[in-house]
């Protein structure tokens, strides 16, 4: 028999991973330690380090950063790809700058 063994039974289903990066960030802002509005000015910041249809990273751990970094991909026309909020902390952003 091959294939391994059978999928979990109902409800058993084990936690989902975030899906693999389809290309890498061209840029990392390390923003951690640092309050709002500085996570936001940090990714404004180097955007141009990256070219339109590249992502940049933020790293950061401010609690404000998760609803700010969506408004300001929202507000700025830019996209953001991927959160992950690992339990211990140290967030990241994934945005595709878009213009």
């Amino acid at each position: 028999m091959t294939g391994g063994p059978p999928p979990p039974a109902g409800g058993t289903e084990p936690a989902r991973a975030e899906p693999a990066r389809a290309e890498p960030a061209r840029a990392v802002v390390d923003a951690r330690g640092r309050r709002c509005p500085i996570p936001i000015i940090e990714l404004a910041r180097h955007l141009g380090d990256v070219e339109v249809g590249q992502l940049i990273e933020l790293l950061a751990d401010d609690p404000a950063a998760a609803a700010d970094v969506a408004a300001w991909c929202r507000m700025r026309g830019h996209e953001l790809v991927a959160a992950q909020h690992p339990p211990l902390g140290g967030d990241s952003y994934l945005v595709r700058r878009c213009r």
